[in-house]
């Protein structure tokens, strides 16, 4: 029987790739702080969105009208997190990779907080 030398060189490559992953830094969490002077510091496009989708929480809260303890408040991030990836795609298609102004980061925070958690009827 033949030695699999490469499977043996794949399974390695993988063990490798995940040590590293592990050992890396990980970034700091975004503050809302950070988005107040695009023009002078601008920010990449993926940090908003790692920004819009930490808000879920609280986005379901205000549009459940209801605290974390209750069901329609999880049901509303459940469904949030599985569209995360697609709205994730609509806004990266959308808007440029680097925001520099706070019209395009509103139009961003906005539609991606429309696609997390669409809300319809009259807004009070």
């Amino acid at each position: 029987m033949k030695f699999p030398k490469v499977t043996v060189v794949l399974v390695s490559a993988a063990l490798l790739f995940v040590l590293w992953e592990q050992t890396r830094e990980r970034p700091q969490p975004v503050d809302a702080r950070r988005f107040a002077n695009l023009a002078d510091n601008p920010v990449e496009l993926s940090v908003a969105m790692d920004w819009v989708v930490r808000q879920l929480p609280v986005l379901c809260e205000d549009a459940t009208g209801q605290d974390s303890d209750s069901r329609a408040h999880s049901t509303c991030v459940s469904e949030g997190e599985t569209r995360t990836s697609a709205c994730r795609r609509a806004v990266y298609d959308r808007f440029p990779s680097v925001i520099a102004s706070e019209q395009v980061f509103r139009d961003v925070a906005l539609s991606a907080m429309n696609c997390l958690v669409p809300q319809s009827g009259l807004v009070e």
